[in-house]
């Protein structure tokens, strides 16, 4: 499995290297009886010139006004969130995130948290979170390999398993997010066919997709 957290090579180091003074705002909601005016007065309260919102679910990989804020931003740039739960959805996007805006040399902020990585403190918060995140993906490939010999020794090394249990699709969802893993190879080490993955993990393109984007992100700040 790719390295998804890999640490920068000095992870307390300023970034960005010139602030801009310019901060852009990124809001969102995930339901429709959610308003969004409470947490766009709090960016502009903290200086936002500009604010990108989103109505979706954490969980939807389609969040244009995400993507649009992050091609609006520059380096020098400040992105403002107003909690971190309305930025990443889960740990490792919020890291995999955060590690693209710093290449980018641009700088982060949790209203909610009090967290800003354009200060030493912040900077340090996100170090412990990525190496949380580097500690919790090795659990995850040994509870993968862990599952897989047990598969094994219950025979399931050829053909097709007569059941798919929660230990295979775990151990399918733990390996999806591997780019260098094809879904076809994937399929076939646990013993299923292609089509069994897509039945019984709906969100299979999405956890290629975040894998792939570690991947990219790896490869250049490597």
């Amino acid at each position: 499995m790719s390295d998804a957290w890999e640490l920068p090579a000095e992870p307390l180091a300023a970034f960005p290297a010139r602030l801009t003074e310019i901060r852009i705002g990124y809001a969102r909601v995930s339901t429709t009886g959610q308003k969004l005016k409470r947490q766009i007065d709090a960016l502009t309260a903290a200086g936002c010139r500009r604010i990108f919102a989103d109505k979706k679910s954490g969980r939807s990989a389609d969040r244009p006004e995400l993507k649009a804020c992050h091609t609006f931003l520059q380096p020098g740039d400040t992105l403002v969130v107003p909690a971190l739960d309305r930025y990443g959805r889960s740990l490792k996007d919020l890291i995999t995130m955060v590690a693209d805006l710093r290449t980018r040399e641009i700088g982060f902020r949790s209203l909610h948290e009090n967290l800003d990585t354009t200060t030493p403190g912040g900077r340090l918060v996100f170090h412990v979170f990525a190496a949380l995140a580097e500690f919790i993906r090795e659990l995850i490939v040994t509870g993968t390999n862990e599952g897989l010999a047990a598969a094994r020794a219950r025979g399931r090394t050829g053909g097709r398993p007569t059941v798919v249990d929660a230990e295979l699709l775990k151990a399918a969802r733990d390996l999806l997010p591997d780019p260098g893993r094809s879904v076809t190879s994937i399929a076939k080490l646990l013993g299923v066919s292609v089509g069994t993955l897509y039945n019984h993990i709906p969100d299979l393109q999405e956890l290629r997709a975040t894998g792939a984007a570690a991947a990219q992100l790896k490869a250049s700040t490597s």
